[in-house]
Formats: C-alpha cells, structure tokens, sequence
C-alpha cells in the first residue's frame, strides 16, 4: 500500500482554510497513487492549542466538521486519517479519525498519554490503548504524538496485530531525537510500519520540527521530511507485505517474549 504524509506549516487557519488545505493534499497524493493520506494531530484546530479555537473547531464524529472532510476523502478516493478536538458531551478529546476511500468512518481513537500541562488543563484522557480498523488487506492501528513515545502502547498494538500504525503528531523542537531515532526504534522493536506526520514552522512561541517519518519493521526509514519549513510538504512510502513478514520472521521478539518477567 503506497501511503502519504502531510506535514504542513502551523499557524493560525480558519476552517475553511483546513479544508483546502486537505483537499489539494488529498488531490496530489491520489493522483500519486497513494491509498492512504495521514494529516498531523489536530488538524483541524491546529496550533497553537487555544480553547477558543478549540472551542469553534470542536465537534462530534458525525458533526460537520468530520463530514467535511470524509467528503473530501470521498471526491478524491483515498482514505484520510485526520485528528480533530473530539466534543462528547462535557469532554474534549485530543483525537484521530480514520475514514476509507468512500469517506466511510472506519474508526476513532483518543489520545491516552496527554504532554504538558496545556493538554491536561483542555483534555480529557481516552480510556482505550488499541483502536484498529481493516484497510486496504492492513490491520490498521492509530496513536497520537507522545503515545508513540511509550514502548508499551506500540508493543500493544503488535500483540493486537498491527501492521501500520498511524502517529499524527505535533512534534516540537528540540525534540528531533523522538522523530529520528525513537519512531524507527519503535517499528523495529514491534515489527511494524509507523507512519508519524508532524506540523512544521513556528508560531505563538512554538517551533514544530518537521521530521515527518514512515519507518518500516526492518529498521529502514522509507521516508523523512526536512526539518523546519515555511512550505507544507507531501512525502510518500510503501507498506509492504513481503518487508512485514520477512522481519516478523527474522527479527523474533514478539515470539522471544517472557511476559512474565515484566509485571510490575
């Protein structure tokens, strides 16, 4: 499955202005051949994190604001995974969405691992660790930015049977190491595909670091974004089958495991 990643420059855009954007991503990459499109954490809404903003961009799964964009997902016949401020009734959910070609709902995953104290004072932890969906003949996992920064949340979703799993994220400098070396690390050591799409650009105080990666299970980078940048980029890569099962069958941890050992 040939996959695509936006990293697009942060700032202050309007709904509208989202939606644009994900349109002409979605365009150039269906026309590439790509099945899959990956947008970074809060897409819509974007950062700097503001509860105003949050406040207008806030909506349900079946609200307006992700039917927008399963429409978009629908005109250009590729599946969108987008994160979003999940409204459910007094809670506001930091969450990802995924919908298929169709702009059918396929799954919803809120992020459980909140960083800082702005994410803890706006959002309510999710309660689930593995989400999947089916897609494309790929178990399709999904967190979000620092989940993938805990081995146990990634390994959780290789004993759930993952092959790809999604990582929108809001990755900050100097922080470059978590994109560099822990997001390939990750996918080698639960034998998996990560594909980790990250904003980029400064912005109310913020600097995003770009370094948006698709890491496959035998250690290799399929492919990186430039650091820093003032233009959003579209980077592709290919989740092989042939690759998962010859470094499931190479690299055996999942199989060397002493799960007993590691209670606390």
């Amino acid at each position: 499955m040939k996959i695509a990643c936006l990293q697009t420059v942060c700032g202050p855009t309007d709904f509208p202005q989202t939606l644009d954007r994900l349109r002409d991503a979605a365009g150039k990459a269906a026309a590439e051949g790509a099945e899959l499109l990956l947008a970074p954490e809060m897409t819509v809404g974007g950062y700097p994190l503001r509860y105003a903003a949050l406040g207008q961009s806030a909506g349900t799964a079946d609200g307006p604001q992700c039917a927008a964009v399963a429409e978009i997902a629908r005109e250009a016949g590729i599946a969108m995974a987008h994160g979003w401020p999940e409204r459910d009734g007094a809670h506001l959910y930091n969450a990802v969405r995924l919908v298929d070609r169709d702009g059918r709902p396929l799954a919803v995953y809120r992020k459980a691992h909140l960083y800082g104290r702005a994410e803890h004072e706006l959002f309510t932890p999710g309660g689930t660790g593995v989400v999947q969906a089916f897609l494309g003949g790929l178990t399709v996992g999904m967190l979000i930015c620092y989940d993938v920064e805990f081995p146990e949340a990634v390994r959780a979703h290789a004993l759930a049977g993952s092959d790809l799993l999604l990582v929108p994220t809001g990755l900050m400098s100097p922080w470059d190491v978590v994109a560099r070396t822990i997001v390939p690390a990750r996918a080698f050591e639960s034998q998996l595909y990560i594909a980790y799409a990250n904003w980029s650009g400064e912005h109310g105080g913020l600097r995003f670091c770009g370094r948006t990666t698709i890491a496959a299970p035998d250690g290799t980078v399929e492919c990186l974004g430039t650091g820093p940048s003032d233009a959003d980029q579209l980077l592709f890569g290919e989740v092989d089958r042939t690759t998962l099962a010859s470094a499931r069958r190479t690299t055996t941890y999942l199989r060397d495991r002493r799960p007993e050992l590691y209670g606390s």
